[in-house]
Formats: structure tokens, sequence, C-alpha cells
């Protein structure tokens, strides 16, 4: 995959999350910045983020289009870690009560939501 690039209600929130989840955490670096939009790069991967016009909306996974998010992360040390920040960052964890197995015995992996319910999966590859 090359991008991926996501329409947002709130820049400026989106902006504070990614770069949280994915500088801060996930050795992405800021790729493109402009004025109504934000890139973060990996690996030749980078993942877009743009200012919506259109708010009368809200998103919901469970529409018809992307449900969520899965990225990679090194180690089981490294995910518990994260998942501590994400608790002090006060961020929705989702299946919190089954972590790290809620995608199963063999699925190492934390769920949560990003500002617009964008689910987000970071699993141990």
């Amino acid at each position: 995959m090359d991008h991926i690039e996501i329409y947002v209600s709130d820049l400026m929130k989106t902006k504070d999350f990614y770069e949280f989840l994915l500088v801060d955490n996930l050795s992405f670096e800021i790729y493109q910045e402009w004025s109504e939009g934000i890139s973060y790069k990996k690996n030749g991967f980078y993942i877009v983020f743009v200012q919506s016009k259109n708010l009368d909306e809200k998103y919901n996974r469970t529409n018809i289009g992307l449900n969520h998010l899965a990225l990679n992360i090194d180690s089981h040390v490294q995910l518990d870690v994260l998942r501590d920040r994400c608790i002090e960052e006060n961020i929705v964890l989702l299946y919190d009560e089954k972590y790290p197995y809620a995608g199963g015995k063999d699925h190492y992996a934390l769920f949560f939501e990003d500002p617009d319910r964008i689910k987000i999966e970071i699993v141990v590859i």
C-alpha cells in the first residue's frame, strides 16, 4: 500500500492525536503539512488527514467504508507501554476488558478510537 487519505472533523485535534500515536510511539515522521492537512510517513507508506468541509455527517464505522486502521508495533512491551500512555492521555480504549487478546488468543493487540471515533488497532507483528 502506498497511502491512505482520511477526511477529519477537526484537523487540530486529529494532528495532536496522531502525532502522539504515530510520531511519538510508532516511529512515523511528519511528511507533508499544509493549512488544511497533514501526512505522516514510515517505510514508504504515508497516511494523510485532511480537514473536511462537510461536517453534517459524522463518521460511523458500521456504515459502508472504512471500519478501522490496523498498524503494527514491534513488541509486547512496546504495546503495553503504548496502552499506559493512551490511558494517561484519556484515549478511549475499546475491548479493554479483553486486552491484549480481544482479537483472539494469538493476536496481541490494542484497540482504541481517534477523535472522530475511527477505530485504531495496534498489533504486535
